[in-house]
């Protein structure tokens, strides 16, 4: 009996080390561990065979679809393919993770910082592959909305380690943003800010101005204006050797509806050019409504890499912009 005892006394508590070393990598002080992972990067759980079958090609056709007003096409996330039996101890910390598999029923289960923090995950299982198809076709926008979102709150998080304050965004502008210090000002006028900083092969940009109040309507006429306001505006304050900034006339840029600081706002992505020098980069354009001032302020970010991809560029851009606060 008490050999039996002995024998069970020892497997619980090889059970238990078992478990404490594997909550190790997941909790530190009895809090979850820092997530890892590069911004736009998502760990995607499924095993090879399903990877590399029709229902990977769903998985990378959503996830991995065009980012939208890029020059050349790159995707929404960086996938990195992760076996299930694989996804254990540090490859659970990733800060996005997209974990399919079949199951018992067809459901998609969002589990929001389960190994570490800050982290967004989702689960997405069927009782066949067709279910999963379905699922990630109806719920894959939502999905990728929600990364998008914790990406910008993680690349913010990063930007604020080292800050740039430009008081006369404030005395001039009327607002704030939180800024990286490696921008600086390349132009500066009343009403008028060109922010740069140097990147590999090129520099990311940043324009601010303001524009009388309803200047851009809201009507069929929007983009065709918005198109034109960035025309006239970047070849008189954007100098070139030769040739204009203006907009890429061979593609239609998007065009969307957003808030920034709890003000409306139109997001225009597209092209811009400077044809003569056969010069080409992406943009992203806001114009919103600060109907307290009376105006539209228009912050526009854009970028001149050749041949280096610009999709991380044009989020930190992004990030930037949505940081705006209206003093």
């Amino acid at each position: 009996m008490k050999k039996l005892t002995l024998i069970i006394f020892s497997a619980v508590c090889l059970f238990s080390c078992k478990e404490t070393k594997k909550d190790s990598s997941e909790k530190i002080n009895g809090s979850l561990a820092q997530s890892i992972g590069k911004i736009n990067e998502l760990a995607v759980v499924v095993d090879n065979d399903i990877w590399a079958g029709s229902l990977g090609d769903s998985i990378r056709k959503y996830f991995g679809a065009e980012v939208p007003g890029l020059p050349q096409e790159e995707p929404l996330f960086s996938m990195k393919q992760i076996p299930s039996d694989a996804f254990t101890g540090l490859s659970r910390r990733y800060r996005l993770f997209l974990k399919v598999q079949q199951g018992d029923e067809s459901k998609v289960y969002r589990a929001n910082n389960k190994y570490a923090t800050p982290q967004l995950g989702y689960v997405i299982t069927g009782t066949t592959d067709e279910e999963i198809v379905k699922l990630i076709r109806e719920r894959s926008a939502d999905i990728v909305a929600n990364y998008k979102k914790v990406e910008t709150k993680e690349k913010q998080y990063r930007i604020k380690k080292s800050l740039e304050y430009i008081p006369q965004l404030k005395e001039k502008m009327g607002i704030t943003l939180k800024m990286p210090s490696a921008y600086r000002i390349a132009k500066e006028e009343d009403k008028f800010f060109w922010l740069r900083k140097d990147v590999t092969n090129g520099d990311m940009n940043l324009m601010i101005y303001e524009l009388p109040m309803r200047t851009v309507p809201k009507d069929s006429n929007t983009i065709a204006k918005i198109i034109q306001i960035r025309d006239s505006v970047g070849m008189l304050k954007i100098p070139t050797n030769s040739g204009k900034f203006i907009t890429e006339k061979a593609y239609a840029p998007y065009l969307y509806e957003t808030t920034l600081d709890d003000k409306f706002t139109f997001e225009t992505k597209g092209t811009w050019e400077i044809k003569d020098r056969y010069m080409a980069g992406p943009f992203v354009n806001y114009v919103i409504d600060d109907i307290a001032n009376n105006r539209q302020l228009v912050i526009e970010g854009f970028v001149l890499a050749p041949s280096v991809r610009k999709r991380d560029y044009m989020f930190e851009l992004e990030a930037i912009i949505k940081s705006i606060k209206f003093e």
